[in-house]
Order: structure tokens, then sequence, then C-alpha cells
């Protein structure tokens, strides 16, 4: 089944290579979307695909990389859309 979810992530998350991580999680995962930084310091992720991989992405998102502190993941499903690969926005 396929899946779509909006997840925002707050703490210690621009600036230490989370886009990066997110993008390289996302594409060995075979999930597809996109990964940007918010102006009030949070990183916004659209990650759509098959719901268990789509799982797997939001769980690490409330990890993250070892450079990164998560301190809350907002997680909002969103109507399915075709997107195609996993970029980072700018």
């Amino acid at each position: 089944m396929k899946v779509c979810y909006m997840a925002y992530v707050s703490g210690i998350v621009q600036g230490v290579g989370f886009r990066y991580y997110t993008q390289q999680q996302a594409m060995a995962l075979g999930v597809t979307g996109y990964v940007c930084n918010m102006d009030d310091g949070r990183v916004e992720v659209c990650a759509c695909g098959e719901q268990q991989p789509v799982e797997t992405l939001l769980a690490w998102l409330k990890i993250g990389p070892k450079s990164a502190r998560v301190e809350s993941v907002l997680v909002e499903p969103r109507a399915v859309k075709d997107i195609e690969g996993f970029r980072i926005k700018y």
C-alpha cells in the first residue's frame, strides 16, 4: 500500500548534514519525496512510497544522523503523490 507523509523535524537539524543523510536513507529505502530547511529552524520531509519503507524512514527521522539533535518529529498524513526520486530542495 502506498502512503505519503509530511514530517517536521525540530531540534539541532540545520547545518549538520541532516538533509544529506535523510536523502541517503530515503534513497536506500526506495522512498520518494524531498527534504528542505524551513525558515523557523525545522526540517520538512515529504516521504512517499510503500508503507514499510516510509515508516522505517519516519522512525529514522526521530534519531537522525549523529551530528543532529532531534527534539521532536510531527508527522501528518498526506494524499499519495507520484514523486520521482528523493531530492534536497533549496
